[in-house]
């Protein structure tokens, strides 16, 4: 059983993921983002690995991962940061990059590193699912690691029946189908779109990120999911007010 699936049998409902960017706003602020989003009771936390051409993201963190870039971040310092503070932080992390990433850093490697830091969930939203099923499942299953899916609006419904009994995390529910970023409110085509894969009555359980920004959208996304993933917004606060003030961001979502 991974870290995500102790979570579930802990809690299933309103939780609360915040994603950040690895090396952002400062080079030595990853652990400290941890620790700070650890203290205000967030369920899990996802990782962010800096990269250059991120696919699914848009402008904030974009700009993030740049910035962190710029600051000398790198792989080897991001596990460097993360074996820091695995025997302190308790809360579940969520490693979250790109294909490339893990290939140039070789593949064996990668995976070895990221057991090493305690961590047991990858999300790797650009992973083509033939390449899953041909080779990463065996290489993830070696090293007990469980690989998250996401799923769109436009993901048809025999995909999602497949990303279903691979799951052993999580599905993460794109609420749109464009990069991730706050939108403004929740649309009908959405609660539509939420309504439609409830109804699925998937074994997965379920967590809806892009767009969700504060209290509100948070609270609606959990009617439909068992809980939520705050990115940009996140993003956004700390690179304006730094990561003393990170209680100020949370405190508000849980109130």
């Amino acid at each position: 059983m991974n870290s995500i699936q102790q979570l579930f049998q802990q809690k299933d409902k309103n939780l609360l993921s915040i994603y950040f960017t690895c090396g952002y706003p400062k080079l030595e602020d990853t652990t400290k983002v941890i620790a700070a989003l650890e203290q205000n009771n967030v369920d899990f936390i996802e990782v962010g690995l800096p990269y250059s051409d991120p696919l699914a993201d848009g402008p904030t963190i974009q700009d993030s991962s740049q910035k962190a870039l710029e600051n000398g971040i790198n792989l080897d310092i991001v596990f460097e940061q993360l074996m820091s503070i695995k025997s302190s932080n308790k809360t579940p992390l969520v490693l979250m990059g790109y294909l490339n990433q893990m290939l140039k850093y070789g593949e064996e490697k990668f995976c070895e590193k990221v057991v090493e830091c305690g961590i047991d969930t990858l999300i790797i939203p650009d992973l083509p699912m033939v390449e899953f099923e041909n080779h990463y499942q065996e290489l993830f299953d070696k090293h007990g690691l469980t690989n998250v899916f996401l799923i769109t609006p436009h993901t048809s419904e025999e995909r999602i029946k497949k990303i279903d009994s691979y799951t052993k995390a999580f599905i993460y529910v794109v609420a749109s189908s464009s990069i991730t970023g706050a939108k403004g409110e929740i649309s009908k085509q959405q609660i539509a779109y939420f309504d439609r894969i409830k109804a699925m009555n998937l074994q997965s359980k379920l967590i809806i990120g892009f767009g969700i920004y504060d209290k509100d959208t948070f609270n609606t996304a959990c009617t439909y999911a068992n809980g939520a993933i705050i990115g940009s917004a996140f993003i956004r606060d700390l690179g304006n007010n730094g990561v003393d003030n990170i209680n100020n961001f949370i405190k508000p979502i849980l109130a």
